[in-house]
């Protein structure tokens, strides 16, 4: 008994070193083995033991099976080395975000829950210069260029839109200045829209960051030392993206010019920056071996494929379009086979055959005249869009505030303008000096100003009232229905434009008491036509009592 034990151990220690040198051969002649055979990457039952006696040789057709998928299937090509700039662009993520949500992990809440957000949007970015990379550049002049453009910015603007939901709903909360500051300074997500010095976009936001940022710094640089890391965590985020921006995308993103159309190469991306994953070998030969006992059963064979039968009453080709050919090189003969139409048949000359028509007659006097248009929604029917505040390329874009306790604040420059619109009983302060500002439908809306270089243009307004603490050159007034304006000394020069308004109050310092007084605009114009002068004559109306 121990004799035969003995013999069926070196039996079996036999045929593993066959099964080791079939191995050997195999991935000699593959280049991946764990994908070219991907079984061998499983566990497998190990084969049972012979009988006494019943050692033999497995016949060649057995040996050679077990390779032939193996040669059958392609071999799998190794994946694309990852671009300087998307390794880099790891590394900063790595050495950068990763330190902020980790300060802010330690402080917890919104915070925490914020940072999530931001690194999102990172990692999403990383994924849109992953694709530049292998792309050609989408042209957003063609609308299904714009639409995949659009598309492959999506998830870095819902990171941007999700950062500042989290601040806007949590603006009772005792860290409303941390959040500021971060969806401040989010902005920095769209440097790589900018094609000319994108880092100067990375300055700029993190100059937007710091207005809130700062105020964590001087409020706890005594209190908390963990706030004080958090926020310089924070602002060597960008920091570090300047230089790397100035190093790889100093003219902006140049995108593959050689490259895919960018919907497709989106498609081999999943959207967490990682290369999608290779499609799944092909099925075995229909004579594979079967498998060992135990082992999964090989897959079905794939279906037919699918063949469109064709017509029975199909003409045949070449005949028909010889015959087609054979008449247009006849000339003039073509035309011998129609019929003359006579005058008494034609109905742009025969009035008579025109009244039998079917064709519906149309009342000329009702030509050109269309269906009365529906009235618009009175305000208090329509539906109220939530409070937006933002900055979109150059222009604040200010709406919908209703009845807000505090000031609204916005640090502006030079190169941007402000449109505020559909805002009620709120003041805005606006810091620095902007481009111009337009107003529009708003109630009781109050505006002051530094300075500005062009226009304050009020479209549609009523009780609005305006101040302005340094220079400003022009104000335009449409539609406006009671107006309060102050003037400083720099601005006591302002030309005003009114229309179609009316309880204009201009408030200008005069005397050296630097007191207001208050001058009412004319809004009643008496017009006569003068018959020495030949033309019309226009008076203001004064009412004395």
């Amino acid at each position: 008994m121990a004799q035969n034990n003995m013999y069926n151990l070196v039996t079996l220690i036999k045929r593993l070193e066959v099964a080791t040198t079939r191995l050997e051969d195999i991935a000699s002649s593959t280049i991946e083995l764990p994908q070219a055979v991907p079984a061998l990457t499983q566990p497998t039952a190990s084969p049972p033991e012979p009988a006494d006696g019943a050692r033999a040789l497995l016949p060649a057709s057995s040996s050679a099976s077990p390779a032939a998928p193996a040669a059958a299937s392609p071999a799998a090509t190794p994946e694309d080395p990852l671009p300087e700039s998307v390794e880099e662009f790891d590394n900063f993520i790595t050495r950068s975000v990763d330190k902020y949500v980790k300060a802010s992990d330690k402080l917890g809440g919104v915070i925490a829950e914020q940072a999530s957000k931001v690194f999102d949007g990172f990692k999403q970015q990383r994924r849109f210069l992953l694709i530049s990379t292998k792309a050609r550049k989408p042209d957003i002049s063609v609308t299904a260029d714009m639409s995949v453009y659009q598309e492959l910015l999506k998830p870095i603007n819902e990171a941007l839109m999700a950062v500042g939901s989290i601040k806007e709903s949590n603006r009772g909360s005792p860290v409303f200045t941390q959040l500021s500051a971060v969806a401040e300074g989010i902005m920095v997500l769209a440097w790589v829209t900018v094609d000319n010095k994108p880092f100067k976009h990375v300055e700029e936001s993190l100059g937007s960051a710091q207005f809130f940022g700062n105020r964590v710094l001087s409020e706890y640089k005594e209190k908390n030392p963990e706030q004080v890391q958090w926020i310089q965590s924070f602002y060597q985020i960008f920091r570090d993206l300047t230089e790397y921006v100035k190093q790889y995308f100093p003219n902006g993103i140049p995108w593959n010019p050689k490259g895919e159309s960018a919907a497709e190469v989106a498609k081999t991306i999943s959207t967490s920056g990682a290369a999608a994953p290779p499609p799944p070998p092909p099925p075995p030969p229909p004579g594979a071996l079967a498998p060992a006992a135990g082992g999964a059963p090989p897959p079905p064979p794939p279906p037919p494929p699918f063949v469109i039968p064709p017509a029975a009453d199909a003409a045949p080709g070449p005949s028909a379009f010889g015959a087609v050919f054979d008449e247009i090189n006849r000339g003039g003969d073509v035309t011998k086979g129609l019929r003359k139409v006579d005058k008494s048949q034609m109905t742009h000359k025969n009035p008579s055959l025109r009244a039998g028509s079917t064709v519906s007659d149309h009342d000329p006097s009702t030509r050109g005249k269309s269906a009365p248009g529906k009235k618009p929604k009175p305000e208090s029917m329509r539906v109220k869009k939530p409070p937006k505040k933002e900055l979109e390329g150059n222009k604040w874009m200010i709406e919908n505030y209703e009845k807000h306790n505090e000031p609204i604040e916005i640090e502006v420059s030079m190169s941007q303008s402000v449109l505020i619109s559909k805002c009620s009983h709120t003041t805005i302060i606006l810091k620095g000096k902007a481009n111009a500002v337009t107003i529009e439908n708003t109630q009781r809306l109050s505006l002051v100003v530094d300075s500005l270089v062009s226009t304050v243009d009020i479209v549609k307004s009523t009780n609005f009232a305006l101040q302005v603490l340094g220079q400003l050159p022009t104000v335009m007034l449409d539609q406006v229905d009671g107006a309060q304006i102050y003037l400083s000394k720099e601005s006591s020069s302002t030309r005003i434009f009114s229309s179609k308004s009316s309880s204009i109050n201009v408030n200008v310092i005069k005397g050296d008491d630097d007191d207001y007084v208050e001058i009412p605009l004319p809004y009643q114009i008496c017009s006569q036509f003068d018959e020495e002068k030949g033309e019309m004559v226009n008076e203001i109306v004064e009412h004395a009592g």
